[in-house]
């Protein structure tokens, strides 16, 4: 029970979508409705610049670390504080508040690896963060960075973490379907940076 307690707790905090809100702050669009209507950080580059995508990303990145940190005050570890992150992440994609349609959950899982590890969440940031400068393909930046954070986590954290993390790289990689196919036609858009 305390574990499915701190598991709703960190999916109500991942159903909160920080596009919408930002978008809405700053008299953009409603970023389901407009672009790739991906309610995530690189969608709201499109539609609201540079300084809304990057409040959306370290908010999005903040929902992860604290549904993390707050199971890990309370005692939570091991695999149920994976399961937390594999909560958040799916809070994001499916949330609660907005129809069970949201994001693609990259900024929120790298925010949770970073609550489970930090060395391994700062790799994970960096190879994300070196993919998009040398690429500008989001998409394959989102897909390579959250691809190898079970693996990271099981190096540099705990291999209990395993499972539950490669669930979330599961749920991240599948949200991303279209950008692979994309990708492979070669029409994937890239970002301006």
């Amino acid at each position: 029970m305390y574990q499915l307690i701190f598991l709703l707790v960190a999916y109500l905090i991942g159903s909160v979508s920080t596009a919408i809100i930002v978008c809405k702050s700053v008299g953009a669009p409603d970023p389901r409705t407009e672009g790739s209507k991906n309610p995530g950080a690189t969608n709201v580059l499109r539609i609201a610049g540079k300084q809304a995508a990057i409040s959306v990303l370290l908010a999005d990145a903040m929902k992860g670390l604290l549904a993390v940190l707050i199971a890990r005050v309370f005692g939570v570890s091991g695999f149920g504080l994976g399961l937390v992150a594999a909560a958040v992440t799916a809070g994001h994609i499916f949330p609660a508040f907005y129809g069970f349609k949201g994001g693609k959950g990259v900024a929120t899982a790298i925010g949770s690896i970073i609550g489970l590890n930090p060395f391994a969440g700062i790799i994970a940031t960096i190879i994300w963060a070196a993919t998009v400068a040398i690429t500008r393909f989001a998409s394959l930046s989102a897909i390579i960075a959250v691809g190898i954070s079970p693996v990271l986590l099981m190096l540099f954290g705990r291999a209990s973490y395993f499972v539950p993390t490669a669930i979330v790289a599961a749920l991240v990689i599948w949200k991303h379907m279209d950008n692979i196919q994309r990708l492979r036609d070669g029409t994937e858009s890239k970002v301006q940076l």
